[in-house]
């Protein structure tokens, strides 16, 4: 049995896996990636959160008598103290494995569709990775720093300032439409399943109407506006959104 844990800018995630099966699932939102844009490094509180739900899980996954492997993204790779990070998981008995923004992409990408054709676009907390394949090849792949965290950093909820920062990072995607022609596309992530949770309303999370859910950029563009225009006490009352999340 093999236990993995990714630590993303937003939340780390626990997966027991044996035999070709994912035998269980968590996830604690610990925010790692909290403040990164502002200062070049990780928040000791942040760094603490997500260090304690590192141990938590890993204990958890030891005692099924699953093999541990840990591995961290954007917040980590870019953060001035990640080292330090690091070692102090390493002190606690897990050694992370800092993945590129290249092999980011690649394992979304992997992950959702195996060997298939198509694309991902996987938002996270601190970077989106957008892949794309086309005849087995891989036609386009970039790793941003932009996410769901860091855009809340630097901008909050002003809409203007929004859409400055997203549209800078989006001249980076010259070529990606061309390359995406006919492709499936599909939406992974923390990101992907808030919004496709808030579109079903789900008061409880249900994966197997999450997965293959059809996401049409107008219905996202709705979402938008309709969630920068509530507070974050109104936006926790609302069918499908997760409280840490709002």
């Amino acid at each position: 049995m093999k236990a993995i844990l990714d630590i993303g800018s937003n939340s780390v995630r626990l997966m027991l896996w044996a035999n070709g099966k994912s035998l269980l699932k968590r996830l604690e939102t610990t925010r790692l990636g909290e403040g990164l844009s502002l200062t070049g490094e990780i928040s000791p509180a942040a760094m603490e959160r997500t260090l304690a739900a590192l141990v938590a899980f890993s204990s958890e996954a030891r005692a099924a008598g699953a093999e541990v492997y840990a591995f961290a993204t954007a917040a980590v790779r870019s953060a001035r103290n990640g080292a330090e990070f690091c070692e102090r998981a390493r002190a606690r008995g897990i050694e992370v494995d800092v993945v590129s923004g290249e092999n980011e992409a690649l394992l979304a990408l992997y992950g959702a569709l195996g060997m298939e054709d198509g694309g991902v676009i996987d938002i996270g907390g601190a970077s989106t990775e957008i892949c794309l394949r086309r005849g087995g090849k891989i036609v386009f792949s970039k790793s941003l720093g932009v996410g769901a965290v860091r855009l809340h950093d630097l901008c909050g909820d002003d809409l203007v300032r929004l859409s400055a920062r997203i549209g800078e990072n989006l001249q980076a995607l010259g070529g990606a439409e061309g390359a995406a022609d006919s492709l499936r596309v599909y939406a992974v992530g923390g990101t992907a399943t808030a919004l496709a949770c808030l579109k079903l309303g789900l008061e409880r999370y249900d994966g197997e109407r999450v997965q293959d859910l059809p996401l049409t950029q107008e219905e996202i563009s709705a979402m938008a506006e309709n969630l920068l225009a509530l507070t974050v006490e109104e936006r926790k009352k609302l069918p499908g959104m997760d409280k840490s999340r709002a």
